[in-house]
């Protein structure tokens, strides 16, 4: 049973240790060249996210936060201020969503997404430049979202580890890193670059047509996989 009387006042089990796993890629590290190089596919997956999981599952340990969804994990530290376990517990959750975003093979919008993208941003076209304004004026690190608040869509960006999974009501369709680990090897200094090549060829329309049917009631929205215990292989 869960013993709530220790740590940040969260929820955590005495019997086991459960963590959370790196999350293979959807696709190859070479499925997404020329647009995104298997340099950087292997460096950003297999160091940068890995690294915010591995740091995420010390962090539970020494802070007694108990092994919840990552979805939990994320608000639960963001409300009690638990800084360090919502920055890496957010990477994690965001990068991994961001790798399902993308898609070895350009896709378009169908459907009831397709119909609110030209209603909200007058075409797919349409999208693709507001998207892209929106991270190339970001500053800093962070994330640019298309988000659905039930049936409405919106373009927003988020700093560092921000994520909308944190606004009630907010169902995120697809995602974009633009920090600069992201793109540079591929991109330099050209965000606008990335985004653009982005847009355009990688853009998985296909999941977030399965993530705007969750924000209608229709299906599950993606979430993290669940943890393990620690001596699962």
């Amino acid at each position: 049973m869960a013993d709530q009387s220790r740590g940040n006042g969260v929820a955590h089990l005495d019997d086991e240790r459960l963590v959370f796993e790196l999350p293979p890629l959807p696709y190859g590290e070479k499925d997404l060249e020329p647009i995104l190089s298997a340099e950087t596919l292997k460096i950003h997956h297999g160091k940068h996210h890995a690294r915010y999981v591995e740091t995420l599952n010390r962090l539970l340990t020494e802070q007694n936060f108990s092994a919840h969804s990552l979805e939990d994990i994320v608000r639960i530290a963001r409300g009690c201020g638990a800084q360090g376990v919502f920055n890496n517990a957010a990477q994690a959750w965001n990068h991994s969503f961001f790798w399902e975003s993308m898609a070895p093979k350009v896709s378009k919008p169908s459907g009831a997404l397709a119909a609110v993208v030209a209603s909200e941003f007058g075409s797919l076209e349409g999208f693709r430049q507001r998207f892209c304004a929106e991270g190339a004026g970001h500053f800093g690190s962070g994330w640019v979202w298309l988000i659905a608040k039930r049936d409405k869509l919106e373009v927003i960006s988020t700093h560092d580890a921000g994520t909308p999974i944190l606004d009630e009501g907010v169902t995120p369709l697809l995602a974009c890193d633009v920090w600069e680990h992201a793109y540079y090897i591929d991109y330099r200094q050209d965000r606008a670059g990335w985004l653009t090549s982005w847009s355009n060829l990688l853009a998985n329309w296909h999941f977030a047509e399965a993530q705007y049917d969750a924000a209608l009631g229709r299906g599950q929205s993606w979430h993290y996989p669940a943890p393990k215990k620690a001596h699962e292989g």
